[in-house]
């Protein structure tokens, strides 16, 4: 099982209403994109932020930065527009390579979603017009890279 399928498998296990975004979703609308970290959005409401640190504790998971989900809630407006932390980064210790990516700029339910079969699990990503638009607000040449991409898919 891909690292992507156990962190899709424990969001379902633990309640975590959320879609991929990123890279990740990208490659999944069938672009070629290379990679490592895993971005996710979440709909923001505490309780869905709390069950996926829970989430992804279980998988070995660790916040890069010491704060708790209560406080990138409770903060999540300080932290963007003050600290300019766009992401709640969690990283597994034993395998750095294991790296998720909470956005915190936008929130699920304002988003369209698709699902899409990873190893034959439905794996739910942000549809393309979304992310483009995620992406064009991100504006760094990745992300530029990535529409021009996506607009050709």
């Amino acid at each position: 099982m891909s690292f992507l399928q156990r962190v899709a498998a424990a969001f379902r296990e633990s309640g975590v209403d959320f879609a991929v975004a990123g890279g990740y979703a990208v490659a999944l609308h069938g672009v070629v994109r290379g990679t490592l970290d895993i971005d996710v959005v979440l709909r923001h409401e505490r309780g869905q932020f709390l069950k996926a640190e829970r989430a992804l504790s279980a998988l070995g998971l660790a916040p890069r930065l010491p704060v708790s989900a209560g406080e990138v809630f409770g903060f999540r407006r300080e932290y963007i527009e003050e600290r300019s932390l766009k992401a709640w980064t969690f990283v597994n210790p034993s395998n750095p390579a294991e790296l998720v990516d909470v956005v915190i700029t936008h929130d699920l339910k304002a988003l369209k979603t698709k699902q899409v079969s990873v190893g034959g699990d439905l794996i739910p990503i942000v549809a393309k017009r979304d992310l483009i638009a995620m992406k064009r607000a991100a504006g760094r040449r990745q992300d530029l890279e990535d529409i021009r991409a996506l607009e050709a898919a």
